[in-house]
């Protein structure tokens, strides 16, 4: 006689339970996975402006000064009329780019057709890992394509399209700061810090001749002048500084210009308007209840 025996096989719910516990893992996993590639990204801008800290003070060391925020001819209105390379440009042999530095005409502007190989290449050093920006782009108002880059120098306090070559920061038009001009102490102060593309767009190249820097949203103010593709405004038109520390991609950053010391006290101040404002925090009403309370059951002295 012959058995049949019954085949094995999982039922409908089985099934739907073995996908459900697959679905749950990967909802866990996945925020997990973010977590660690953020922190890589954020370990990975620490050490790009590490890296350009370290270049600058080289540069320091050589010259005797810091590299201008850009250097260019200024006309009777006070405009720019080139070249335009700016500071990063200036530190590159400094960062392990020197073949790069070799081929670019610093006497040319940036917009020059002698230029155009070198003004176009995209430097990782350069670039923030979280932000999104574009290898390059087409400067506004120029015909000039030029690399995109997120780090920009401190220009100070003012807007830098009012007078560009009158920055009370470390980097303006053909600026010549030393350390020993950094009267609050360089540990205090800053100057380069990340600017997101989503903010408006910059270069590693320096100031294009003729060009703006018009913001990706819209702004009030309206674009800023080519300087702004260095030199980032201690009040940019969107928010700069401040958006730099709220929302940049890291969110980090490292030595800019001598106004950086109203940084902290800012924070400072927008955290204790935070904890007073939010339910219960210090300062609140339900905060002032719960002391009376406490005080009422002689828990708590005035």
């Amino acid at each position: 006689m012959r058995v049949i025996s019954p085949r094995r096989a999982f039922t409908l719910i089985e099934l739907l339970v073995v996908i459900a516990i697959i679905a749950v893992l990967i909802g866990l996993l996945v925020p997990a996975v973010q977590k660690v590639r953020e922190a890589a990204a954020r370990t990975q801008c620490r050490n790009n402006l590490k890296q350009i800290g370290l270049a600058l003070h080289n540069y320091h060391d050589r010259n005797k000064r810091l590299p201008p925020g850009y250097v260019s001819a200024v006309a009777a209105d006070n405009s720019d009329l080139g070249p335009g390379w700016g500071w990063a440009a200036q530190i590159l042999p400094d960062l392990e780019q020197a073949p790069l530095f070799r081929q670019i005409n610093f006497t040319a502007d940036i917009g020059a057709t002698v230029n155009a190989a070198p003004r176009v290449v995209s430097l990782p050093i350069f670039l923030c890992p979280s932000d999104n920006g574009p290898p390059t782009f087409t400067a506004s108002g120029t015909n000039a394509t030029i690399a995109f880059g997120n780090y920009v120098g401190m220009f100070g306090t003012d807007e830098i399209t009012d007078d560009p070559g009158a920055g009370n920061g470390i980097f303006y038009r053909n600026s010549k700061v030393r350390l020993t001009d950094i009267t609050d102490g360089t540990s205090n102060t800053l100057m380069v810090g990340e600017r997101s593309s989503n903010l408006a767009l910059s270069s590693w190249t320096g100031a294009v001749t003729g060009a703006q820097v018009p913001p990706i949203k819209v702004s009030p103010l309206g674009p800023e002048g080519a300087g702004g593709f260095v030199p980032g405004p201690h009040r940019s038109r969107q928010r700069g500084a401040h958006a730099q520390q709220q929302r940049e991609p890291c969110g980090r950053l490292f030595q800019q210009a001598r106004p950086g010391r109203q940084f902290p006290v800012r924070r400072r101040q927008r955290a204790q308007h935070q904890q007073r404002h939010q339910p219960g925090g210090l300062g609140s009403a339900r905060h002032a209840q719960r002391r009376r309370a406490l005080w009422g059951r002689g828990l708590l002295s005035r």
